[in-house]
C-alpha cells in the first residue's frame, strides 16, 4: 500500500535556472534559487537548506530527471536513514535490466550484507572474468534519489573532490571515499524511464495520473 509522501513535511524545487523556476511557480511549487556555482545536486541541496534557515533532520534530493519516482521509494530512503544511526547518507537501488548493463548513464551499485553501499560505478559492477553479463547475478541499478543527515549535508561542500568521484563523475563517491557510511534501500518497483522526446514525458505523466486515480 502506498504511503504517498507522508514522511516528507515540505517539498521545494532548487534551481539556478529562472525558466525552470518560472515553470514550477506556475503549478504552485515553492522554488529556491541557488547559485550556478553548485557542482552537483548535493551542493545545491546544501545551499537551499541554508537559505531556508529552518531545521530539518533529513533532507531528500529527488533529481529532476526522476519525476515519476514512486512515493514508496522516497519514503524508503528516509526510513533507511532513520534506521541506520551510523549512516549520514541514504539512497535507493533496484534491479538492473540486462540491456542497461553497459550503459554509462545507468549507474550501478554494490552493497554489503547489511545494506550499506560499497561502491557506485558507470561500468558494470561486479565485473566477472568472462566480461559478460551473468544472467543469474542480482545486479543493482542506482536510482536518482538521496537522503542526507542535515548536519552532514552542511559538511559535504567543504569536502575536497576525491579521485574516484572525479573519475566516475558520481557525487556519492565523495561520501564513501571520506569514510562515511551510506545506506541503500532496495526497491523492486521498476523505475519509469523518461524518453528523450519532449512530448513523451507529458504523455507518461498523464498516464501515471490516470492510473493513480483508476479504481
Amino acid at each position: 500500500m502506498r504511503s504517498w509522501l507522508l514522511i516528507l513535511l515540505q517539498t521545494f524545487v532548487a534551481t539556478d535556472d529562472e525558466k525552470i523556476a518560472e515553470c514550477c511557480r506556475g503549478f504552485g511549487a515553492d522554488v529556491i534559487m541557488t547559485s550556478v556555482s553548485c557542482q552537483n545536486g548535493s551542493e545545491r541541496c546544501c545551499e537551499a537548506l541554508q537559505k531556508l534557515r529552518k531545521h530539518y533532520d533529513i533532507v531528500v534530493n529527488i533529481q529532476g530527471d526522476e519525476p515519476l519516482i514512486e512515493p514508496d521509494i522516497i519514503d524508503g530512503v528516509v526510513m533507511a536513514l532513520q534506521r541506520a544511526p551510523d549512516a549520514v547518507f541514504s539512497t535507493a537501488a533496484t534491479a538492473l535490466k540486462p540491456e542497461d548493463a553497459f550503459d554509462t548513464n545507468r549507474v550501478k551499485c554494490v552493497v554489503d550484507n547489511q545494506g550499506y553501499a560499497i561502491y557506485f560505478s558507470r561500468g558494470l559492477i561486479p565485473f566477472n572474468k568472462s566480461g559478460k553479463v551473468n544472467p543469474h547475478f542480482p545486479y543493482l541499478l542506482h536510482l536518482g534519489i538521496s537522503g542526507f543527515d542535515s548536519k552532514f549535508l552542511k559538511i559535504y561542500p567543504q569536502l575536497a573532490p576525491t579521485p574516484l568521484q572525479l573519475e566516475e563523475d558520481l557525487e556519492q563517491l565523495k561520501v564513501l571515499e571520506n569514510g562515511y557510511k551510506m545506506k541503500a534501500c532496495q526497491s523492486w518497483l521498476a523505475p519509469k524511464q523518461i524518453p528523450s522526446k519532449q512530448h513523451e514525458p507529458q504523455l507518461l505523466l498523464h498516464q501515471q495520473k490516470c492510473s493513480a486515480h483508476s479504481p
